[in-house]
């Protein structure tokens, strides 16, 4: 069934369809016995799957990276869903558009998405009080939800920490963990803050902050799938120095290798971060080197190129403790948890 809707809706133009896809869900929840169905038919009732990792208990490991729902809107039919997990966001100090539409494009062909959205998001002011209002309507969910962090495209490199800082008091409430984003390739200058240096200043004065409230929350770090080995061991240092409770590897990549799409297709659509079925092979030889070199003593979030059940079991064996989707829930459609869950859960009672 869903290979016919996907059809139909990948003739229109991404990004639009994407909101009126989850709109119309949205408005099919409202009507309780549509929404009772929708859980029915696509979580995963299975108990065999629950983790407890950062301290946290995740109803089963397969979540939703960040970017799909951007600005908290969507979090009562993700969690329908079957989703175990959220990350909203990326969330800036202030609000921004993101870069000029078009942004957004599919590679079909490669099971493949490219996008340069820039950080758009209603900011962390309308954020926050977004989901201070979800938890308080839904205060018995066991959705997990992450909250990802950025900067302004206005603010120069050398200043934020400062906004990593904002978005993460303004959060800390209302997320269950975080995840600082320095390494989305749409925000000019954005990647270069994944430097030592520089990820040592943001990092520290975060801990900083974490370590001042009550009760510490989570602190992770997602890197970019395109870091050298000199780096990522770098990476690696830093977070045993700062404490890190974990990373997420990977973001999207500015590659364009081994891709089944024309050149000038390509071509035509110009920069941006690709994701999906290309990226499979190289985030789990990045995640794999990363597991190794943290001897599992910091956990690892898997994303890039998940789109089915064995895929997940390749980025568990290579040592991941979570995963996400994004650009696998485009093309497999809302079972994906689902289908996900039920392949892992069968493989757990075959051993």
């Amino acid at each position: 069934m869903y290979p016919l809707i996907r059809s139909i809706l990948f003739q229109f133009p991404t990004e639009g369809v994407h909101y009126f896809s989850m709109n119309a869900l949205r408005n099919a929840c409202k009507v309780a016995a549509i929404k009772k169905i929708v859980s029915k038919s696509f979580s995963f009732n299975g108990a065999n799957l629950s983790k407890e990792l950062f301290g946290l208990h995740f109803k089963n490991p397969v979540g939703l990276g960040a970017g799909f729902d951007k600005n908290a809107l969507y979090l009562p039919e993700l969690e329908t869903l079957g989703f175990g997990f959220v990350e909203i966001g990326t969330v800036t100090p202030k609000p921004q558009p993101g870069n000029d539409k078009p942004r957004l494009f599919r590679l079909p062909k490669d099971k493949a998405l490219i996008n340069r959205m820039g950080f758009n998001n209603d900011g962390v002011d309308v954020v926050s009080q977004r989901l201070a209002l979800w938890k308080q309507h839904n205060p018995s969910s066991e959705l997990i939800v992450g909250g990802n962090i950025g900067k302004n495209k206005v603010t120069a490199n050398e200043d934020a920490w400062k906004d990593y800082g904002i978005c993460f008091n303004a959060l800390f409430d209302h997320a269950d963990y975080f995840v600082v984003n320095v390494s989305s390739p749409n925000t000019p200058g954005l990647r270069e803050l994944q430097e030592k240096d520089s990820l040592h200043k943001i990092l520290s004065h975060l801990q900083q902050i974490n370590q001042g409230k009550t009760k510490s929350k989570p602190l992770l770090l997602k890197i970019a799938p395109d870091l050298t080995k000199e780096q990522l061991d770098d990476i690696v240092e830093l977070s045993f120095e700062v404490k890190l409770d974990g990373l997420v590897a990977t973001n999207t990549t500015i590659s364009r290798e081994n891709l089944t799409t024309d050149i000038k297709t390509i071509q035509s659509i110009g920069a941006g971060g690709l994701s999906g079925k290309p990226l499979m092979e190289h985030s789990t030889e990045v995640l794999e080197y990363l597991t190794v070199q943290l001897q599992q003593k910091i956990p690892v979030i898997a994303s890039g190129g998940i789109f089915t059940g064995f895929d997940a079991k390749e980025k568990f064996d290579a040592g991941a403790g979570l995963v996400q989707v994004w650009t696998g829930f485009i093309y497999e459609g809302p079972s994906i948890v689902k289908n996900i869950c039920t392949y892992l859960s069968n493989d757990l009672q075959l051993q």
